[in-house]
């Protein structure tokens, strides 16, 4: 991150904390050093508190920030330089940006900064004296949203008074959960109903070539779903037919049966860009990589497992890469059933993912880094993934996108990223 703007008092004792923070990191952790293990304690219990602090203060300038944006937003409405409809938009997005996180973490922080700050100030307060965590903080403010002002900020005074900095995060939440009932039982019931029909599927990755696959259901249809994988696995176990394989990996074999309509859970439709030189199906200790999109590389063995396993379609792309850095400059177009072969290409280039800096979302755009209208080229280079919010944000005013370079010779490809109060934010594409 960089800027042009000058430092101020705050700012610099920021950098002080900061600096001295960072020496306490790096002290000795040699028993011999002369520190008590009652004093190691003491400065653990200390920090702890710390973060909630710094967390309360990150909070206050999210507020303050938002504010000041707001109202210069709705100058720029009333000379009608931006449409109403985009009041407020682009706050988050720089507040994310700021603290290295995606734009919908930043909206969750400024949504709980600024409901502590309007209805929960005897929550605020612990948090400020470091007597809850920030995540106790936002349980409050999760269980509370439903209920208005007033009623939010009377169970305030009373999760306060019930004590939660003493209790376990599972007691707190239990706490809070019963007051926010109590305080409004309709409202309280009328989320729950709101919330059946937020169910959705997601897919994140995980170590070691692994996914997560989670379903956010009602709470009946997920133990229904749970109840009959696991009354089958018992069931091929009890009958000896579970093929050598454990009650849990027969449960995520038959999700996956069910789900797809596969016989056998291996048997998955896969396509997989290989980088040339092609060894990499032939030689399982060679170091070039494959990689399923939305999912990123794989040793070239997994690769060959993959794709040698499968019963499935499969499909596979050569991918040309530059000779000494390796980056990825172009690829065969042909692929049986498939077409739009660029859009193909900055999809795998980019991984699948937003190339908004700290945001990796699940790409859905492909966006013309220099836009269409400025003359800019629809071409490799000028092309980038996002996800649908970091499309939008880039044509309010004052936010802009450069391309640093083009990434078809040594270097990566790289977008600068410029927001409305002239800070820059560079995004690299990955190996």
């Amino acid at each position: 991150m960089s800027s042009d703007g000058g430092g101020d008092a705050v700012s610099d004792e920021l950098t002080a904390l900061l600096t001295r923070l960072s020496e306490l990191a790096d002290t000795a952790t040699d028993p011999a050093c002369g520190i008590t293990d009652t004093a190691r304690i003491d400065r653990i219990a200390l920090l702890e508190q710390a973060r909630a602090a710094l967390a309360a203060a990150q909070h206050t300038e999210m507020v303050a920030f938002a504010k000041a944006h707001v109202e210069a937003q709705a100058d720029l409405v009333a000379v009608h330089e931006l449409d109403p409809r985009d009041l407020g938009k682009g706050i988050a997005d720089q507040i994310a940006l700021a603290c290295h996180v995606s734009p919908t973490v930043g909206s969750r922080r400024l949504g709980v900064a600024q409901a502590l700050a309007d209805d929960l100030p005897c929550t605020r307060a612990l948090l400020v004296a470091g007597r809850v965590s920030e995540r106790v903080a936002e349980l409050v403010v999760s269980w509370t949203s439903h209920l208005d002002p007033e009623h939010r900020r009377h169970v305030d005074q009373q999760v306060t008074e019930a004590g939660i900095e003493a209790q376990s995060r599972f007691q707190a939440e239990a706490t809070i959960k019963r007051l926010a009932y109590e305080a409004d039982p309709a409202g309280f019931t009328d989320r729950g109903r709101t919330a059946r029909k937020q169910r959705r599927v997601t897919l994140g990755p995980a170590p070691d070539t692994m996914s997560v696959l989670s379903g956010l259901l009602p709470v009946e249809q997920g133990v229904a779903c749970i109840t009959a994988l696991r009354r089958h696995a018992d069931t091929l176990i009890a009958g000896g037919d579970a093929d050598g394989r454990s009650r849990d990996q027969i449960v995520a074999d038959t999700l996956v049966e069910r789900v797809t309509g596969q016989t056998f859970a291996e048997d998955v439709n896969v396509e997989v860009g290989i980088v040339l030189p092609l060894d990499a199906l032939t030689d399982p200790d060679s170091p070039t990589t494959g990689e399923v999109v939305g999912y990123g590389p794989l040793p070239s063995g997994i690769v060959a497992d993959l794709l040698n396993t499968t019963q499935g379609k499969k499909w596979w792309r050569r991918l040309f890469s530059h000779p000494r850095s390796g980056r990825l400059v172009g690829g065969d177009p042909t692929r049986r059933l498939f077409d739009g072969f660029l859009a193909a290409l900055i999809h795998y280039r980019d991984h699948g993912r937003c190339r908004d800096p700290y945001c990796g979302a699940p790409a859905r755009h492909t966006d013309h880094i220099r836009g269409k209208t400025a003359g800019g080229p629809t071409s490799l280079g000028n092309g980038r993934r996002t996800c649908v919010r970091g499309n939008q944000v880039k044509e309010l005013p004052g936010w802009s996108t450069d391309l640093i370079d083009d990434g078809l010779g040594e270097h990566p490809h790289e977008v600068r990223t410029t927001t409305p109060t002239g800070h820059t934010y560079t995004s690299r594409d990955g190996p």
